[in-house]
């Protein structure tokens, strides 16, 4: 990979399961102006006009890291840079890659008209080669945000002009990587893979774009630069089948995550035309009655809510080196992975998750979609369906979940029954309908329910084990008959969210169950907690309210600027220890 200028923010390549040499990363001062008028394209905006201000991307114009910092509703802005097509680059096809822009973006390049995207979430692309030219090249980017159109998935954005209750700072335009990537004239668009690890070999699925003729797809996988596994097939169109047969068998487990990494070459008369580097890791899911099965075993799943924010970037991380060390401050305090919570994560935290053998479900933003409104679901689903699309390699992910606290009415039926595809798109992962409140899907493969109770006496009784006492566990909705419990694994996925006094002046903010109480009365009511949890056998796992304070919310474990609160190892002593579920 070529070293990127140091005045680059994030230079790290954004997809290290999907990576090539020839890319140029577009990162860095960008001209930008919040368009409060709406009248940019009128304005001329869209090719050879300077813009007002400088913005630094990716980091969103509301915080500080983008030297813009303005945090009320920015509903058009733009954003304009010049580019050079490296002399590596010419004569092949170019690629221009969002990594996520919020929400409505139209892109033009030297004036030409590329195409629009719509989904703060997920990535796009657009093939730049005819509009690109020698020299100079001018990129535009118009973006609309209306995040209370109810046709958006917002997540925890706020609705109101200032932060509240569990909502925080929106996120306006570009929040992840822009980059350039040069390949061949026939290219490898997509590869999905399904290792499979009873009998070591890896089935995949290549789509490559482009002519096929004389083409082939060759898969290699390395140890340590030993080659493990080589398999080539002609590549068919759209859809290049194969099975890659593997010499040594390393599992990947929570904790011990062995990965192969893979070298994908598309071939034309026996010359590399397009070069992909990526990994795997030989896991294996399964359910069982109520139990959650990895690679055979019941691993107890130590989960903590992350909401994925900053204060200083608000979305985006400000390093590479952030992104992992939020997962590394969770290992230390004693989980095993997270709840992705009201926010798609971008594919370099999974990597960090892959490598360090996180655990991690999947979740859609969904809040601030109107369920009753078909346009704004239609376009969930899209975004939804990519976002499955890109991510679906990644081993550390175990589950997927696109809805989050739904209620007991029909649009909320709808919603569950349209994002259900989830099972068609990725059959190879256990689907949650929603997290929480009112499950009204079926065939959903998991259930749980957010508890927030306070004394650990209550909270006890509710979740007693059902073998004692002939009760189905506690749920959110005992009075609606279709969302009754029907045997599935079982987990609470979000508790706690205690607030407790720490001695730093973090102005006011609140934690569940409204007090804030010592350290002390913390740990205390944090193990009777939590001890009711790992002492279930017929719990799964649980979900605890959440990795770090953001902005008002301050229930962290660790301060919002991951300043710790207290030695994390005193929390470990607590989480870590064996469960009942594990026992069996």
């Amino acid at each position: 990979m070529p070293p990127a200028p140091s005045d680059v923010p994030r230079p790290e390549h954004p997809r290290p399961d999907f990576e090539r040499d020839e890319w140029l990363n577009l990162n860095g001062t960008w001209q930008f102006e919040v368009d409060d008028a709406g009248d940019g394209k009128s304005r001329g905006l869209i090719t050879g006009r300077d813009l007002a201000q400088t913005i630094l991307v990716p980091f969103c114009p509301e915080s500080q890291l983008s030297g813009i910092g303005r945090t009320d509703f920015m509903e058009h802005v733009w954003y304009r840079r010049t580019f050079r097509v490296p002399a590596s680059k010419r004569g092949k096809r170019l690629l221009l890659h969002f990594g996520a822009v919020d929400w409505h973006a139209r892109v033009w390049v030297n004036g030409t008209f590329l195409g629009e995207h719509r989904g703060g979430y997920s990535p796009f692309t657009f093939d730049v080669t005819r509009a690109a030219r020698p020299g100079d090249n001018e990129l535009v980017v118009h973006v609309t945000d209306r995040t209370r159109s109810g046709l958006q998935a917002t997540g925890k954005q706020s609705h109101k002009p200032e932060s509240h209750g569990c909502h925080y700072t929106r996120t306006t335009g570009i929040w992840q990587t822009v980059w350039l990537e040069a390949v061949g004239q026939t290219y490898l668009r997509d590869l999905a893979l399904y290792p499979d690890l009873d009998t070591g070999r890896v089935f995949f699925n290549a789509t490559v774009d482009g002519p096929t003729e004389g083409v082939e797809v060759r898969l290699t996988a390395t140890i340590e630069d030993e080659i493990i596994g080589e398999e080539a097939v002609g590549a068919s169109w759209r859809s290049t089948l194969g099975v890659l047969e593997l010499s040594e068998i390393n599992p990947w487990f929570p904790g011990a995550p062995a990965l192969y990494d893979l070298l994908i070459e598309i071939e034309k008369d026996g010359e590399p035309i397009d070069t992909v580097r990526s990994y795997f890791g030989l896991r294996k899911l399964a359910l069982d009655g109520h139990r959650f099965l990895i690679n055979g075993r019941p691993v107890f799943q130590r989960l903590v809510l992350d909401q994925g924010f900053y204060p200083d970037g608000v979305y985006t991380a400000p390093t590479e080196e952030a992104l992992r060390r939020d997962i590394e401050i969770a290992l230390a305090a004693g989980f095993n992975g997270a709840r992705l919570h009201q926010k798609v994560f971008e594919p370099r935290f999974l990597y960090w998750a892959d490598r360090l053998g996180y655990l991690v479900w999947g979740e859609y933003a969904d809040w601030g979609v109107n369920r009753e409104s078909h346009e704004a679901l239609a376009h969930a689903l899209h975004e939804w369906r990519t976002i499955l699309v890109r991510d679906r390699n990644h081993p550390a992910i175990v589950g997927w979940c696109p809805l989050n606290e739904t209620r007991n009415d029909e649009c909320h039926a709808s919603a569950q029954r349209l994002l259900a595809v989830t099972q068609t798109i990725d059959p190879t992962r256990p689907f949650l309908d929603t997290s929480g409140y009112v499950h009204l899907y079926p065939e959903t493969d998991i259930y749980d329910c957010h508890d927030y109770c306070q004394k650990p006496a209550e909270f006890a009784q509710r979740f007693a084990d059902p073998a004692v006492t002939s009760k189905a566990p506690w749920s959110n909705s005992q009075e609606d008959p279709r969302s009754a419990y029907r045997g599935q694994p079982y987990f609470v996925s979000e508790y706690g969210g205690i607030r407790f006094e720490t001695g730093r002046d973090v102005g006011e903010g609140w934690g569940y169950g409204g007090e804030t109480i010592s350290m002390e009365q913390f740990f205390e009511r944090y193990k009777a907690l939590t001890d009711v949890l790992l002492d279930n056998p017929h719990m799964f796992g649980f979900c605890y309210t959440q990795l770090t304070d953001v902005e008002q919310e301050q229930n962290g474990i660790v301060f919002y600027d991951r300043q710790l609160k207290y030695d994390l190892a005193r929390l470990r002593a607590i989480n870590a220890r064996q469960a009942a579920y594990e026992q069996e």
